[in-house]
């Protein structure tokens, strides 16, 4: 997983599962993550910040470990439209009677 990166303004996690081969954990992950964003930081006479327009220009998930087992090398990156796709077509392969 480390230096995986996404394009500017989209979310690591936006279409990515992380399976744990080690335990066979499907929910329960640490991400860390690192990002470098824009944004409009707009201070109120009396010194109150609010962050507006943030925008993400880079982002990198550095490590995933499995919350369950503690184990970071088992855990897998699984693009779930890739995911998705794979199970459609296995999916219509039953259906047919393929094998």
């Amino acid at each position: 997983m480390p230096g995986w990166s996404v394009a500017a303004g989209k979310a690591a996690s936006v279409g990515i599962r992380y399976p744990c081969s080690a335990c066979g954990n499907l929910t329960r992950f640490d991400v860390v993550t690192s990002r470098r964003t824009r944004a409009f930081h707009h201070y109120t006479v009396g010194g109150d910040l609010q962050v507006e327009d943030e925008a993400v220009l880079d982002e990198h998930v550095d490590e995933v470990t499995c919350r369950w087992c503690g184990d970071g090398a088992a855990v897998e990156e699984i693009d779930k439209a890739l995911d998705g796709a794979a199970e459609v077509t296995a999916a219509a392969s039953d259906r047919s009677g393929a094998t």
